[in-house]
This record gives C-alpha cells, structure tokens and sequence, in this order.
C-alpha cells in the first residue's frame, strides 16, 4: 500500500554523501513525510546526486508512474534532471507548499530485443559496434525499409535525452512537449557502395523504428539504456518506439525546460 506523502531516497552511501543528506532526511519528517526504505510503497521518489543519478533512481525504481520523481543537485548547479540543490531545502519545501512548481510528464523509449526482452530507457537507446569494425544495420520506419546503415553505431533519443549524448553527435535540441523519436548515427560509412541519409532524423510518437543487425559475424554488440550499458550475443533484431508509460517529475515553475538549455550550453 503506498502512504500518501512517502518518502524514498535514492542516492549513493558514501560517508561524504550520507553526510550531506542527513538534515534532508530530519528536514521531510519534519513536515510530516514519511520516509520508507522500500520505492515500492513511496509515491514520491527523491534522487540526490545529479542528472546521471536521476536517472538510476527512475531505472532502478522500475520506471513508476504512479510516483512523482525529484532531482536534488549536489554538484553546486542545477542539471536538466535537478531543479533543486541539496543546500536549499527549505527553500524546496516553501515551493511545494507554495504551488511553486509545476508536474510534467516525460515520455520513455521502449525497446525489445529479438521479441524477447523489453528494456525502458529515459534519455536514450544507442547501440554500437563493440570490436573496431563496423556493423550493419538494417533500419526499417514501421513497415518501410528505409536505409541499411553501416558504421560505428546508432542513437535513438527522447526529447529529454536530446540534450545528452545524442547533442554530442551534432543531434537536434527538442521541446520535451514533442512526444517523439531523434534517431542520429554515429560515424556513418557514406561512398559510392553505401549511403545512408547521413543526418539525424526525427520520428513521432505515432511510428516505430526497427533495428535488423545483420549477421555477419560482428552480432555481439553493446547497447545503452541511459547510463548502464548491456551485451547480448547474436543479437537480430530491436524494436523501439515510445512506450505507454510516462515518468512524472517536478520543476520549478521559473526554471523551464529551455531556461535549462540556455544555463547548461549558452
């Protein structure tokens, strides 16, 4: 059964880090949160840390969508994940009260490899060669054979993951208001025997991208959801679109998404 005010906190257990969240945790029962060691029974899901360890915490809770998710910063500035910072609680607890912040909803990628296993990944999909050699892939937009790629790897990023490794690769920023798919390559092989569009291309929720690996003996490569990286051998085939499901997290009402893009690039 899941208390109305919650609590669980997700961070790492570094004495350095216990340190810093102790009055955290002294500071929500003080406004009568209940704090629960189990992500299970809390509806509210506080990551402390930064944006790689946000995403851990949505990752390692299971994706809920029935919990609102926080990100508190540690590092001395906000991230596009963490609208809040450690040394401000009070603060924090005056916007909640204070109807300060804003819900917003983030759409998640789905991908299942070879019709069997279903991973969620909130900033993106990538997957790459993982010998140096390049690999192919067969890349089909629903039903339509689009283009065979053959080079390092591929991208497959959320609005929010927009701003992550997919920028890196020359990728399109996109409103997270845009429910869709960013799809970027990574060192592309283009001459006269292989062509590929050769540009990141973008993808609404509506369609479904499939991934055909093609086997010929570089079938073993590594892919990433956000931040955690897995290799399957002989890997064939990947479907990925938008999934159902949406994490819900909160902002500051002053603190948008492109407020975030100007602060962190600009």
């Amino acid at each position: 059964m899941t208390n109305r005010n919650s609590l669980y906190f997700f961070h790492h257990n570094d004495a350095d880090t216990i340190q810093k969240v102790t009055p955290l945790y002294k500071e929500a029962e003080t406004y009568g949160f209940h704090i629960t060691n189990d992500p299970k029974k809390a509806n509210i899901i506080v990551s402390i840390g930064n944006d790689g360890t946000f995403l851990q915490a949505v990752r390692k809770t299971g994706f809920k969508e029935d919990s609102l998710y926080v990100g508190i910063s540690t590092t001395g500035r906000l991230n596009m994940y963490c609208d809040f910072h450690l040394d401000e609680i009070p603060e924090m607890i005056y916007a909640m009260a204070n109807e300060q912040i804003q819900v917003l909803r983030y759409p998640i990628i789905e991908a299942i490899v070879d019709e069997e296993t279903t991973f969620y990944c909130l900033n993106e999909f990538s997957i790459r060669s993982a010998i140096i050699k390049t690999f192919v892939v067969d890349i089909f937009i629903d039903q339509l054979h689009f283009e065979t790629f053959r080079g390092d790897g591929i991208i497959v990023a959320t609005p929010t993951g927009s701003t992550a490794y997919n920028k890196s690769v020359n990728g399109a920023v996109v409103d997270p208001s845009l429910p869709c798919l960013q799809v970027s390559e990574l060192a592309s092989l283009n001459n006269n025997r292989f062509r590929t569009l050769g540009s990141p291309f973008i993808l609404s929720g509506e369609h479904s991208l499939t991934l055909k690996v093609v086997q010929d003996g570089n079938d073993h490569p590594t892919m990433g959801m956000d931040n955690e990286a897995l290799s399957i051998k002989h890997v064939e085939k990947i479907e990925i679109k938008l999934s159902d499901k949406k994490i819900k997290t909160v902002k500051l009402k002053n603190n948008s998404f492109w407020e975030k893009v100007k602060r962190s690039f600009l």
